[in-house]
């Protein structure tokens, strides 16, 4: 069976608190067609260093400034290629 393609992008800025329960919420789903996308906005905490700790697991990474949510939203949404998109924040 060909099962659909599922991007999920996450988005962050200083969420040295949360990110790694995020990202192991994830990488610890039973579906295996899923593309990882996660956009931080140059967190100035060590969000991007805890991101970088699961970039085996991770396909894209981008870390640079944005101006807002909805850019950085775009930003992962623009890079996808899965069937479904879906945003977890």
């Amino acid at each position: 069976m060909n099962y659909p393609k599922i991007s999920i992008v996450t988005i962050t800025f200083n969420a040295e608190k949360t990110i790694e329960q995020t990202i192991l919420s994830v990488c610890n789903q039973n579906y295996k067609n899923i593309e990882y996308i996660v956009i931080d906005g140059q967190s100035t905490d060590s969000t991007f260093s805890i991101v970088n700790r699961y970039s085996d697991k991770i396909d894209i990474i981008i870390n640079e400034p944005d101006r807002g949510i909805s850019d950085a939203f775009n930003k992962g949404i623009l890079r996808s290629t899965g069937d479904l998109v879906f945003i977890l924040s």
